[in-house]
């Protein structure tokens, strides 16, 4: 394990912009907080973190990222608490996960306390960056890129990790409409589709595009080899309530392990559902939806946290299907996710960090 340290050396603002911030009118990801983390990695070890002023970079044309997609990241959310108190969901299995994605890039790795430990420094920092208004939260973005001054394919010897975060409004204001795609490609066997690897999601953009011009706010990506299975959607993963059971498919190396999902597969076996993690063919949904057997699908995601699906197109037929009505799985889980993350409820599985 590459020497990582737990001393931060921190230069604050000398006035913050927060008041310029419209807290009503929030857009998701396009306002940022005063500071951010960040930590070099050469000769094999991290350098100590420090946390300053958000700012913009400065990099040589040569720098490694721009020109071979070296970099991985992740998602995170902040939120206050009835207390007062900050309150992050799940943070270790983001860093678990964000190893796990730097492994697969060859990249160095930060152990898990650490990861943790940058975050809540950064977060306690700009705590007054947390939003107030209802659905609203403050993301938390770690991320790292290769920056050898290198032209030529090989890993990178120096990295930059760097945290910032960003208050934001709700990702989606309404139930989605979504594409089963079936011609374009998100991930393959041994790939990287596991990974949160920048270039899965430049991949995808182009499809995305052609879907969104046609109506549909996201595509659901099927394997790459018949097109035949479910895998995930471009910003979360995709869960199915068919009969009595919750569906998902299972992770792979061509599926992120998504941190949300898996919650919701916890939750709904502690609330006795029955569950099932397992390939899901198209033809198994679209029959479901013929015969009034679907009840719901849903993404589920970070950004999003719960997405109700109003509608599911396959080969060029639209399948409308219940969405955000109140007595739905999808519904009941969404605000108890809510609740739990405010510490309205409680925190019976362990997962919030709080400070």
């Amino acid at each position: 394990m590459a020497q990582s340290t737990t001393q931060i050396q921190i230069t604050k603002v000398s006035e913050s912009r927060i008041n310029e911030v419209d807290w009503v009118n929030l857009p998701f990801g396009k306002v940022f907080s005063d500071h951010m983390l960040v930590m070099d990695y050469n000769n094999n070890e991290w350098s100590q973190p420090i946390i300053t002023q958000f700012q913009n970079l400065s990099l040589t044309p040569a720098t490694s990222v721009l020109h071979y997609g070296q970099t991985v990241f992740e998602g995170m959310k902040a939120y206050r608490n009835k207390k007062g108190e900050v309150s992050i969901f799940r943070a270790e299995e983001n860093a678990k996960r964000f190893n796990q994605s730097a492994k697969r890039m060859c990249m160095p790795t930060i152990p898990t306390d650490l990861f943790v430990t940058y975050i809540k420094e950064l977060v306690a920092l700009d705590k007054n960056w947390i939003p107030t208004e209802e659905g609203h939260s403050l993301y938390i973005r770690p991320f790292m890129i290769a920056t050898d001054p290198y032209v030529g394919i090989r890993p990178s010897a120096s990295y930059k990790f760097m945290i910032f975060t960003c208050p934001v409004g709700k990702y989606y204001s309404e139930a989605v409409r979504v594409k089963i795609e079936t011609e374009y490609t998100r991930a393959a066997h041994g790939g990287t589709g596991f990974a949160k690897a920048g270039g899965n999601y430049a991949a995808s953009l182009y499809p995305a595009k052609i879907a969104q011009e046609q109506g549909y706010q996201q595509l659901i990506w099927t394997d790459a080899q018949e097109h035949k299975y479910i895998e995930e959607a471009g910003t979360m993963n995709v869960v199915f309530h068919i009969g009595n059971k919750i569906i998902t498919p299972k992770s792979s190396d061509t599926i992120l392990d998504g941190i949300t999902r898996k919650s919701v597969m916890e939750i709904a076996k502690d609330w006795e559902y029955e569950t099932e993690e397992r390939k899901i063919s198209v033809e198994e949904v679209i029959t479901a939806i013929k015969n009034n057997e679907l009840k719901e699908a849903f993404g589920a995601g970070t950004a999003a946290t719960i997405a109700p699906i109003k509608t599911i197109n396959y080969k060029g037929v639209d399948y409308d299907i219940p969405a955000g009505k109140s007595d739905l799985f999808s519904t009941k889980v969404l605000n108890y996710l809510n609740q739990y993350k405010l510490g309205k409820v409680e925190d019976k599985f362990n997962w919030i960090l709080k400070f």
